[in-house]
């Protein structure tokens, strides 16, 4: 097999720049241009199935309010301290949610994605991990899954532990060189490392604000991510986890008019501390693109992508997530 080149190119939810994110068809067509890993966010079902969704709440991205059946289980919730109205897959055994089909999360910036609307269902994590191991790519080289877990302290507080749920799917699968789990908490990070499974662990960070786990228990005394970010706290880190994952604004320098003019220092301070770096989410519309590299005032027409993806890729990262997957290898290459 192949050995992938640095940075490691992730199929951000698949390639979602070109299908309905968390299908079967962004999934396969992401190894098919190239990602060396795709990256799967998963939720639970309330009879602890895993399941592949940007969130918990689905209005947005299934076609559930079209379902009669299910108009009972719109609801409000507070999740990590947001408010949300919706459906939730807590509130659906995996048989109801199986009925449901997948649509585009941002329409009005990938309208031709919409023409697969309705086409697809939710995925388990149980098929993602038959799909990377029978697409033919696997053949040639080693793919990986990059397991985002969604939301663990909620899940826990109503009965479903995502780190069980997850030890269960992956247990006979998983090894150090095919799977790195993330989350936003590293609370369960820990739980899931306890319990023996292999890959690598990375921390994810916001730009703004403090883990929710820690929140909840710690309440205004929690560390922020600012604060995890400073040279103690990497050290820190260092001894918990094996990489961090940030947004990429967190590197991004720009002028006082907004254009982007290069990277900051914090990948090589977090390689000095002993940590892999990586950082969300590429893609390739101006409506996510530095104001120097958008090509006009429309949003959803491509911009300078390949300014912006090299300038970040130069900060010397170790992996990127990319909506467009096979232009992040044209950058990288």
């Amino acid at each position: 097999m192949t050995t992938t080149t640095s940075p490691l190119v992730i199929g951000h939810r698949g390639a979602s720049g070109y299908r309905p994110e968390h299908t079967r068809a962004a999934y396969e067509l992401a190894f098919t241009l190239g990602a060396d890993a795709v990256e799967p966010d998963l939720v639970s079902t309330s009879d602890g199935i895993l399941v592949l969704r940007h969130e918990n709440e689905i209005s947005g991205t299934t076609n559930v309010a079209d379902h009669p059946e299910f108009a009972d289980r719109h609801t409000s919730k507070t999740i990590d301290g947001s408010s949300m109205t919706g459906w939730f897959t807590e509130d659906f055994t995996w048989a109801e949610l199986s009925t449901l089909r997948a649509r585009e999360r941002l329409p009005e910036v990938r309208q031709s994605n919409t023409t697969f609307d309705d086409t697809e269902p939710i995925l388990r994590l149980s098929d993602l991990l038959e799909l990377v191991d029978q697409h033919p790519e696997a053949q040639r080289r080693q793919l990986k899954v990059v397991a985002e877990i969604k939301h663990a302290s909620y899940f826990e507080s109503i009965g479903l532990p995502l780190d069980e749920l997850f030890a269960r799917d992956v247990s006979g699968w998983a090894t150090p060189d095919n799977l790195i789990i993330e989350s936003f908490e590293q609370s369960v990070l820990h739980r899931i490392r306890d319990r023996g499974v292999a890959g690598q662990l990375v921390f994810l960070l916001e730009a703004s604000g403090a883990p929710s786990d820690l929140v909840a228990r710690l309440g205004s005394q929690a560390p922020t991510y600012a604060e995890h970010l400073s040279d103690e706290g990497l050290s820190q880190l260092a001894r918990e986890v094996d990489g961090i994952s940030v947004d990429k604004k967190m590197l991004m320098v720009k002028d006082l008019a907004g254009s982007l003019t290069g990277t900051n220092d914090l990948v090589a301070r977090a390689h000095a501390a002993g940590l892999q770096v990586f950082c969300w989410t590429l893609r390739a519309e101006n409506r996510f693109l530095p104001k120097n590299m958008r090509s006009s005032k429309q949003p959803e027409h491509y911009g300078d992508w390949l300014a912006e993806f090299r300038t970040i890729m130069q900060s010397g990262l170790d992996g990127v997530f990319a909506d467009q997957p096979d232009l992040a290898v044209t950058a990288r290459g």
